[in-house]
């Protein structure tokens, strides 16, 4: 139905119109549109009002057409009145902004405000790492924690839990348990102050720390390069370089740190060229190991075919097999960031 078509008939038009108050007319206003398919975002409402609203519609039960035309004329009356509506408050504005100001300009204004952000936490906590949110929940409750597990993925949780010691984790997953008696305003009351204390802190220029980024470089760095680098690092500060071993991710760590029932999906992410390259390079006794692990655990078909095209592909030059062993390990490394295979804790995989 559209607006036109509700003008009163001649009948209707003698007809005297209800008195309504303003509370009834924005029910009659929001009730029409949803029975025209408007589809209205009253969740932004603050939540009284949307008692207020619901309330409201509930009440009405019938509303004769003359009093539908006067309220929506108004309506439409005060629509073509209004030249520029504003966002309400500072809160409003950052919203309306969100994406065209810089990142620390917003979190500068909400600090000097006092503004925390709106809008469900949970969705902002979901996008942080295992490694940010085991630092939020340090010092919070087992309740907390087992709140917090809940709401995110599984396996950011299952990593979450891999990275406790055994006794705190074993309380956090008891505690998940529990988690059925908690309601929906506690769960938000717990996300916004796990998130106010994200926005707490001091705005940095890199997202991510020194030693993933050191760690990234020489993931796509030569053999000879990576090594010489970590001699140097290994003068100036022992401690940092063995952090920086430790987020090395190689070729040679793929039989140590991919479960073996991942492997077809590593394979999936490779184009078939680079691996079969990448296979017919890994002739050292460091590489070897994981391209024997990868034939081993995909299809007696499928590692056959590889084999044959390994040996056609003959002898591979140093520079083109680190390259595509490269572009394997990005490939795992997509997997794992994008949560779709979970790499494996080891020791023996940090010894670069």
């Amino acid at each position: 139905m559209q607006l036109g078509q509700i003008t009163p008939t001649k009948a209707a038009a003698t007809h005297v119109a209800r008195n309504v108050n303003p509370a009834e007319k924005v029910a009659i206003v929001v009730q029409f549109l949803m029975s025209e398919g408007a589809n209205l975002q009253l969740d932004a409402l603050p939540e009284n009002l949307q008692a207020e609203l619901t309330h409201q519609i509930g009440s009405l039960r019938r509303i004769d057409r003359t009093t539908l035309v006067e309220v929506i004329e108004e309506f439409v009356h005060e629509l073509e009145q209004t030249g520029l509506t504003f966002p309400a408050g500072v809160a409003g504005a950052l919203n309306a902004l969100d994406g065209k100001i810089s990142a620390s300009a917003a979190a500068h204004i909400r600090k000097r405000s006092g503004v925390r952000a709106s809008g469900d936490p949970w969705l902002k906590l979901k996008e942080l790492e295992p490694e940010k949110l085991l630092t939020l929940i340090e010092e919070e409750s087992i309740e907390v924690a087992a709140v917090l597990l809940s709401k995110i993925d599984v396996k950011k949780a299952a990593r979450m839990l891999g990275k406790m010691p055994g006794e705190r984790a074993r309380r956090i997953t008891y505690a998940v348990s529990l988690t059925n008696s908690v309601t929906p305003d506690a769960v938000d009351r717990i996300g916004r102050a796990l998130i106010a204390q994200v926005e707490d802190e001091p705005i940095r220029a890199f997202e991510s720390q020194p030693v993933d980024r050191i760690g990234a470089i020489l993931n796509s760095s030569r053999s000879v390069t990576r090594d010489d680098m970590l001699i140097g690092l290994d003068e100036e500060d022992q401690e940092f370089a063995t952090e920086v071993r430790k987020a090395i991710f190689t070729f040679k760590h793929i039989v140590e740190r991919v479960d073996a029932r991942d492997v077809s999906s590593v394979l999936k992410s490779v184009d078939n060229d680079t691996l079969v390259t990448a296979l017919a390079s890994a002739t050292h006794e460091l590489t070897r190991p994981s391209a024997d692990f990868i034939l081993a655990n995909i299809s007696g078909r499928m590692a056959d075919q590889l084999r044959e095209a390994i040996e056609e592909r003959g002898t591979v030059g140093e520079e083109d097999g680190e390259i595509a062993m490269a572009e394997v390990v990005a490939g795992v490394r997509d997997l794992a960031q994008s949560g779709e295979i979970l790499l494996l804790e080891s020791v023996e995989a940090y010894a670069v």
